[in-house]
Order: C-alpha cells, then sequence, then structure tokens
C-alpha cells in the first residue's frame, strides 16, 4: 500500500511541477528561468519514478499483473 502512495505522489508532484512549467511560462512570457527550473524538476521527477519502478519490479516489491489470455 504504501509503494502505491510513493507512486502516487511522484505522479502528482510531476503534474504539478508541469503545470507550474506552463504558468511560469505564461507569466513571466520566457524572460525568467522559472520555467526551465520547473520542467527540468519534472524531468528528474519522472526519471527518478522510473528508476524506482524498475528497482521495485527486479526486487519484487512490485508484482505486474494484467489480462491472462485463455
Amino acid at each position: 500500500m504504501i509503494t502505491k502512495i510513493i507512486i502516487v505522489l511522484f505522479l502528482l508532484g510531476i503534474v504539478g511541477s508541469l503545470f507550474s512549467g506552463l504558468y511560469y511560462l505564461m507569466k513571466d512570457k520566457g524572460t525568467s528561468e522559472r520555467t526551465v527550473r520547473a520542467l527540468t524538476v519534472r524531468v528528474s521527477l519522472s526519471v527518478l519514478l522510473f528508476i524506482l519502478l524498475m528497482i521495485g519490479f527486479a526486487t519484487g516489491v512490485l508484482q505486474p499483473h494484467g489480462v491472462h489470455p485463455g
């Protein structure tokens, strides 16, 4: 259960950073570094989440599931 909460928090952080980048882009009209910083945070969080998911699958903490054929 704690892993699901961590994943959701990462996703919320990624979406929040994306929208803050859009806000800074509209407000500052491209004159500041805040947009670049917000998008850098988004990319960093996305890469970190991907790495954590791969570690979780490799260690068995996360179990993939899906529709089984048949």
